[in-house]
């Protein structure tokens, strides 16, 4: 198996058009720059040989607090305007700001729901943030955020996905992706709220990529594939029940829309049979731990192999923070 690490392509950050809703992503790319660590690039021929596809796996499993989300709360916590910062989050997000909060010198209040896995709890909490859980059958992870904004007029809230700054912290990906020559043909994202998959559109673009993005979301939460389908927003009735935690968003962001619905190729929804499939093939063939909503792009080129015939892509493994016993109980099946 090989393994390569590529940074950020700082360098290449040149020239018109990148203010984002105000926000200079050149100048949230270089307060990153040294601050998160490279994706790591993995080819495994055991895993190609599984799927039939010419794949890279880009690996975010190893980043600080184990997903990508370090990138979006870096940014929005480095370029933040309140004096505190709140957010509504099931782990990685929460766990995430509680970091970057802190490193900025900001508490931190997370909100989460009771049914959270343990394991992203405990690591919220020992980042330094105060935990606030609620039930979401009586109020949602959006209504206790407005409740505790009203409350307290210094705190900012922030959301994991629908934030000029958090897109631009996950355009940081997206450079490492785009920087050089095209390696790849097309670029595998998960979609919970959209803001992963807007950073790398984002980056494609400005970068001046050729590269498709092909976003991939559980089936059970397919409010993206559905916006795509109707040309409007669309938004879930009620958090899905998919085993992708990361992805029981109520609908896209606004912000993350606008960009999608004109930057991505396509949406791939995945049955959660496959996302399982998806995870227990990353251990097994790649010595890779990834939670649910982290193996959701190997969940999409499993569910539709027949969409990305001869195509090298590369395949985001968002996150690693699964709980070791749904860990067991999905490689174990």
């Amino acid at each position: 198996m090989e393994q390569r690490a590529c940074r950020p392509g700082d360098d290449r950050v040149t020239g018109d058009g990148w203010l984002l809703e105000g926000v200079d992503v050149r100048r949230v790319w270089a307060a990153l720059a040294g601050r998160v660590r490279p994706a790591v690039f993995v080819r495994s021929e055991r895993l190609e040989r599984e799927v039939g596809a010419d794949v890279t796996l880009v690996l975010e499993v190893h980043q600080r607090t184990g997903s990508f989300k370090y990138r979006a709360a870096l940014g929005a916590a480095l370029f933040a305007r309140g004096r505190r910062l709140v957010t509504a989050s099931s782990g990685n997000f929460g766990a995430a700001l509680a970091l970057a909060a802190s490193e900025a010198g900001l508490p931190c209040m997370v909100v989460m729901p009771a049914a959270s896995a343990r394991v992203k709890i405990d690591a919220v909490r020992s980042l330094g943030a105060t935990v606030d859980l609620v039930d979401t059958a009586v109020v949602s992870r959006a209504e206790r955020l407005a409740q505790l904004s009203l409350a307290d007029p210094a705190a900012e809230a922030i959301s994991p996905y629908d934030d000029p700054r958090v897109v631009a912290g996950n355009a940081t990906l997206g450079s490492e992706l785009f920087e050089g020559e095209d390696r790849f043909d097309c670029v595998l994202a998960p979609i919970g709220g959209g803001g992963l998959a807007s950073g790398i559109v984002l980056a494609r673009d400005l970068l001046g990529a050729r590269a498709a993005v092909v976003g991939a979301e559980p089936l059970l939460a397919n409010d993206a594939a559905r916006s795509l389908r109707e040309g409007r927003l669309c938004a879930n009735p009620c958090e899905p029940p998919t085993l992708c935690d990361g992805a029981r968003t109520p609908s896209l962001g606004r912000l993350n829309y606008a960009i999608l619905s004109r930057g991505l190729e396509g949406i791939v929804e995945a049955e959660e049979a496959t996302v399982e499939r998806a995870v227990r093939l990353l251990f097994t063939a790649a010595n890779v731990k990834a939670e649910p909503t982290g193996a959701l792009a190997l969940a999409a080129l499993l569910q539709d192999p027949g969409r990305f015939p001869s195509r090298r892509i590369a395949c985001i493994v968002s996150g690693g923070n699964v709980d070791p016993a749904l860990l067991c109980r999905i490689v174990g099946g």
